[in-house]
């Protein structure tokens, strides 16, 4: 219950603090996922084909999970800086507005996404065969996403606040209760795929409840409270939460598109090849997500000392982030030569699935390491209330790079070529993350250290 001090001068040990938690939390968000699609793909019978269907759904879930980073990572770091000014009543106001734009959003993408399932999904890589899996699957994540939607943009205010630990709970408790819950529903109350989204949308439930239970709580230092509503502090919330919205959404989109182009290009092995991309995608989400853990769960310390003006320790925490993410993406590429077969097998028994996943996750790592640069500096631009170089630059990776050549290569170079795009995207994007914090950085220190109004 002990927030962190967030303008503390040991800035190494504050970076820790928040980010070991908030890493941990990503990587059982991710290993939940995982054991999702795992025991789907060991149901006897249509293990391989169920696999295939979830493998459709899962970018159109994290699609739908996205906007809650809209609001929870444009909104949290508006609310650092709020408190680094010792502005606790526009702290008050950006959560109350904060909560009101989650539960719109949540009500407004489950009505699209339920009437719009079908279409979405046959556009979106699901063949005949795969279709009856995915369509059950999304419907149930879908008519519950609320709770993910809220409770996750919320938690991001929890650790704004410095209470790292509890955000972490947050994710530990649906993870612990999804894992319990699949083999429940799957196998022993025999509801197959439906059972998977079942278990999925009561572990998000818990989660959601815990998250107001706690913003409601006397001793939490900013409590969640209705009223003070203000169409400018949304707008300014959206527009802070584009940059990490997009990146995430645009992954979503990417991998819906890299899905309906495997199902082309593979032809009569199209399923196989979304079975494949969806193991791949399972392995880089290994990575990604705790490296996204360290670039966003840092963000409270450098908005805050941003509001604060403290800038000695903005580029210090700078520093020991890019350092974390490279030791972590070192490591993470080191083991994958290893643990890439045994991971492989935990979805499929199928030899050609287990080899072409070997071959697709050394592909993958290619570009691993340099990405490192990438997520440090666009979520550090982002922290610093300057979403416009954040936006540009995750657009750059994902909409020109990424997507170009997950569109042109295989018409030339065939099936496997789009794998390929991912490493091109990932270094491409790195060298240019890394000329424009450092052209930007001395003009962003330059304004801030000039103003002298209040940054709401």
């Amino acid at each position: 219950m002990k927030a962190l001090d967030l303008g503390n001068k040991k800035v190494f040990s504050t970076v820790l603090k928040l980010t070991i938690p908030a890493m941990v939390a990503q990587f059982i968000n991710v290993l939940y996922s995982i054991v999702d699609r795992m025991y789907v793909g060991n149901i006897k019978g249509i293990g391989e084909v169920a696999l295939a269907g979830v493998g459709v759904v899962a970018p159109v879930a994290t699609l739908i999970s996205s906007f809650a980073f809209l609001i929870g990572l444009g909104g949290a770091p508006l609310f650092s800086m709020s408190l680094g000014e010792q502005k606790e009543e526009n702290a008050k106001k950006i959560l109350a507005n904060a909560f009101i734009a989650l539960v719109g959003l949540a009500l407004l993408v489950t009505a699209l996404t339920l009437s719009l399932s079908r279409p979405l999904l046959m556009t979106f890589g699901a063949s005949e065969k795969t279709y009856p899996y995915a369509r059950t699957y999304l419907l149930i994540y879908a008519a519950c996403c609320i709770f993910s939607i809220i409770g996750t943009g919320l938690n991001q205010f929890i650790i704004a606040q410095g209470y790292s630990a509890i955000g972490m709970a947050t994710t530990v408790i649906g993870a612990i209760a999804n894992i319990a819950l699949d083999p429940l529903f799957i196998f022993v109350f025999k509801l197959d795929v439906a059972g998977a989204a079942i278990a999925t949308v009561i572990s998000q439930f818990l989660s959601f409840l815990f998250v107001m239970i706690f913003l409601r709580l006397k001793n939490t230092k900013i409590r969640l409270s209705l009223g003070g509503y203000s169409a400018k502090i949304i707008f300014k919330t959206v527009k802070l939460g584009i940059s990490p919205f997009l990146i995430l959404a645009s992954d979503s989109v990417i991998i819906i598109i890299s899905n309906t182009l495997l199902q082309r290009y593979g032809g009569a092995d199209g399923d196989l090849w979304i079975t494949v991309s969806t193991i791949v995608q399972a392995f880089m989400s290994l990575i990604t997500y705790p490296m996204l853990g360290i670039s966003t769960g840092s963000q409270p310390v450098i908005s805050y000392n941003y509001g604060a003006k403290n800038f000695a320790l903005i580029k210090k925490a700078e520093k020991v982030i890019l350092g974390m993410c490279l030791i972590f993406t070192t490591l993470m590429f080191s083991l994958s030569f290893v643990i890439s077969g045994p991971f492989a097998s935990l979805f499929s028994k199928d030899e050609t699935i287990i080899s072409e996943s070997i071959w697709g996750i050394r592909i993958f790592m290619i570009g691993i390491i340099p990405l490192s640069f990438q997520y440090a500096f666009v979520d550090g631009l982002t922290a610093l209330g300057q979403p416009q170089y954040a936006i540009c630059l995750s657009l750059g990776r994902k909409l020109v790079v990424y997507l170009g050549c997950t569109i042109f290569l295989p018409m030339f170079l065939g099936v496997r070529a789009i794998f390929y795009a991912e490493p091109i995207a990932d270094i491409c994007a790195s060298i240019a993350s890394t000329l424009v914090f450092l052209i930007a950085y001395p003009k962003i220190r330059r304004k801030r250290e000039a103003a002298q109004d209040t940054l709401l």
